[in-house]
């Protein structure tokens, strides 16, 4: 639940894709453009949390947990704190093919540490191999349940991100329209920030007591 919730709250983000979905689709005035632009926002969204599930993965294997949950959770904070004083700036044209989508996805999700927000998720879970394991089997062995784990829990978050991306594109894109952003919108990039800084803190003092 808490990794399909935090794919939701990501499909929400207008930066993490759906905005530039409703984009295409208006310039093109096709339903099918918006559904269309979602497939690869959603792959370079994955792509870009993969790295993260997998890097947690295997340093679980080798690392003390109470160090790489302090690790963590000073990342979580400065980069929180990078992204809350950072100013961003980008433009990106509108004539785009689904793999310039995919990459433009890809970055601005690790741009936003899209992956970091599961680090506390992901140090609760069951660790895929141990030390036994390592000295008594070979290590593509001791990783196989490790890659199941991490295709079940890439799977669950995109699927949360794409579901919620998609309700609010088709959304916007068939009654809202676009002015009301204009009008008035939560600031949710904000309220990632604090997230991230808050779950570093909550996990270093976890990891402290």
């Amino acid at each position: 639940m808490a990794l399909a919730g935090l794919g939701a709250f990501h499909g929400l983000n207008p930066a993490m894709g759906w905005l530039f979905a409703v984009a295409l689709g208006l310039q093109r005035e096709s339903r099918a453009a918006v559904l269309r632009a979602l497939l690869p926002i959603s792959v370079g969204h994955a792509l870009s949390v993969a790295m993260v599930i997998l890097a947690i993965d295997l340093l679980r294997i080798f690392l003390d947990l109470t160090v790489l949950q302090v690790t963590a959770a000073v990342v979580l904070i400065t980069f929180g704190l990078y992204r809350l004083f950072a100013r961003h700036r980008g433009r990106v044209g509108m004539q785009v093919s689904d793999a310039q989508l995919l990459l433009w996805s890809f970055l601005m999700a690790t741009a936003h540490g899209a992956g970091l927000m599961l680090i506390p998720v992901l140090l609760g879970m069951p660790i895929a191999a141990h030390s036994e394991h390592l000295q008594h089997a070979t290590a593509l062995t001791s990783l196989a349940p490790s890659a199941g784990t991490t295709l079940a829990v890439l799977g669950v978050h995109t699927l949360g991100m794409l579901a919620a991306a998609g309700a609010v594109a088709i959304v916007v894109y068939e009654w809202a329209g676009l002015a009301f952003l204009r009008r008035g919108w939560v600031n949710i990039d904000l309220v990632w920030v604090f997230a991230l800084i808050g779950a570093g803190a909550i996990l270093l003092v976890m990891a402290l007591r």
